[in-house]
């Protein structure tokens, strides 16, 4: 009779079935009391205490008796680690840090203005700066100085300050814009949802067009 080689990939189509997937799908599945596949295991006791290598029934029993589920913690090692644990808690608690990541995993959107900026190219940068906040971004607002332009440096300020208050029912600052050598930067945080306005809102805010220096002010910064 001829050896029949183990094919990964026909184990992939349904041919075979991985441990941890048994009778369950996805990798995030834990498995606690009588689905936990080993026969033995090292225990964690509830109060954190080392409780030692025993049969898994045996550590079934003793959770049992607490009034609480042995979880199989560390499935990958010989033999498994297993804790004595509140089982709807500890989900509850993953669930929660889960979250918690999400909400500090929060991306960076940068827009960037210069002082001779044109009333559509403004409207445009606002327009996408909304969307970035209205996604939950944080936004980075940053405005670099070309030439001499760095002697009036208010009028970047000015620009950058007209800037934040159009976009203000969208973002609320993080600190007050700072010059740093010939950039002003400033960021945003998303404002909550309730503080967010409706669509023909956003429209409209987003068609505020901002003062444009005038030609004799821009041949003064050349």
């Amino acid at each position: 009779m001829t050896n029949q080689q183990f094919n990964p990939t026909s184990a992939r189509k349904g041919g075979y079935s991985s441990d941890r997937k048994f009778g369950h799908s996805g990798k995030n599945f834990i498995r606690k009391n009588e689905k936990i596949r080993a026969k033995v295991v090292r225990v964690i006791g509830s109060n954190g205490q080392q409780l030692g290598v025993m049969q898994v029934m045996e550590a079934i029993s003793i959770a049992k008796r607490e009034g609480l589920d042995l979880v199989e913690i560390s499935p990958n090692v010989d033999p498994p680690i297993c804790k004595i644990l509140d089982f709807g808690k500890y989900k509850y608690n993953e669930k929660k840090n889960k979250s918690s990541s999400k909400q500090t995993s929060m991306k960076i959107k940068e827009v960037k203005l210069h002082v001779a900026i044109e009333s559509n190219d403004y409207n445009t940068k606002m327009r996408h700066a909304i969307e970035f906040l209205e996604h939950g971004n944080k936004l980075k607002l940053s405005l670099m100085f070309r030439g001499r332009e760095l002697t009036h440096s208010e009028l970047g300020f000015n620009l950058i300050k007209k800037f934040i208050n159009d976009i203000k029912p969208y973002g609320v600052l993080d600190c007050e814009p700072k010059l740093f050598g010939k950039i002003i930067s400033v960021t945003l945080s998303p404002c909550a949802k309730k503080a967010v306005k409706s669509d023909g809102e956003a429209k409209q805010q987003s068609g505020t067009v901002p003062q444009i220096l005038d030609s004799s002010e821009l041949l003064k910064l050349k």
